[in-house]
């Protein structure tokens, strides 16, 4: 006759079923939660093995034309940097599983990841274009995917929000369960975001350049606004460096592309102004 398995060795099964699925899963786990009865709640709080993924980026050296062995140093160089672009965003993936909210990899991450690699890409065809035909479209490589989230099923109860913080993200796709992410405390009211201005700082600006200097200049214009309309819109989510990571790092990426455009438009039939990446950076004024 069989008796029951006293209350201590029924968890006990369960860690060891927990653990099985660790060593068949083959996933990075950045953090898990066993299947199991609260006593608190009454109510199952079953997640799945959730893994931050990999971010996965289209091949730029592929898409090259014969690089001319004056540029060869140069694209080798920012081919290397594309490079170390990913792992990088590959590592904050990993370090960051279960922070932010639902859209926390796209803002904060493959969004950041995207204009970098516009800017690189841009400089690979700057190189070429230097003395030989400027290869079009690298652009349309910039953009890179997250493969192989894992997804949380059910995701627990949502936590208790903090001082500005989200609710618990409940179940967030590549979230490990975020349940009530600190936020940036004591953040009473957006502030606005501020930058050098890059008008000021130009040159004269050949005729034949002045209407794409013009258009680059009103793009600067929109980003800051864009930027701070994203700024007021998401008042109290993230961690605490969050606005860095997800709305400053971002737009001083799009205006170092959108100088470069600039420098590059005036260099054509003039001296090509220098250090105007140096007013790529922003602040958040309060």
């Amino acid at each position: 006759m069989s008796r029951a398995l006293p209350k201590y060795n029924k968890r006990r099964v369960t860690l060891i079923g927990g653990a099985a699925a660790v060593a068949l899963s083959g996933t990075v786990i950045a953090g898990f939660a066993l299947a199991g009865e609260t006593p608190d709640s009454g109510a199952k709080n079953a997640r799945t093995l959730a893994g931050p993924g990999t971010i996965t980026c289209p091949d730029v050296r592929s898409k090259l034309p014969a690089v001319p062995a004056s540029a060869k140093a140069e694209v080798d160089r920012n081919l290397t940097l594309l490079n170390t672009q990913i792992q990088e965003a590959n590592k904050r993936l990993a370090d960051t599983v279960g922070q932010g909210g639902p859209n926390f990899v796209q803002n904060a991450i493959l969004g950041p990841l995207k204009d970098k690699r516009v800017s690189t890409v841009n400089r690979i065809a700057t190189a070429i274009g230097r003395t030989a035909a400027k290869p079009q479209g690298l652009d349309s490589l910039a953009a890179c995917t997250l493969n192989g989230a894992g997804t949380n099923a059910g995701g627990g109860a949502a936590g208790k929000p903090q001082a500005g913080g989200n609710a618990g993200n409940a179940g967030n796709t590549g979230n490990a369960g975020n349940a009530g992410n600190a936020g940036n405390a004591g953040n009473a009211g957006a502030g606005t975001i501020t930058c050098p201005d890059v008008r000021s700082k130009l040159p004269a600006v050949p005729a034949s350049a002045k209407a794409e200097v013009d258009r680059n200049l009103t793009l600067l214009n929109t980003q800051i606004q864009e930027a701070n309309k994203r700024l007021a819109d998401t008042v109290g989510q993230g961690g605490p460096n969050f606005v860095q990571n997800a709305i400053l790092g971002p737009l001083k990426d799009k205006r170092v592309s959108t100088v470069n455009r600039i420098a590059t438009a005036i260099g054509r039939t003039a001296a090509k102004p220098q250090g105007l990446d140096s007013l790529a950076a922003c602040t958040l004024n309060k």
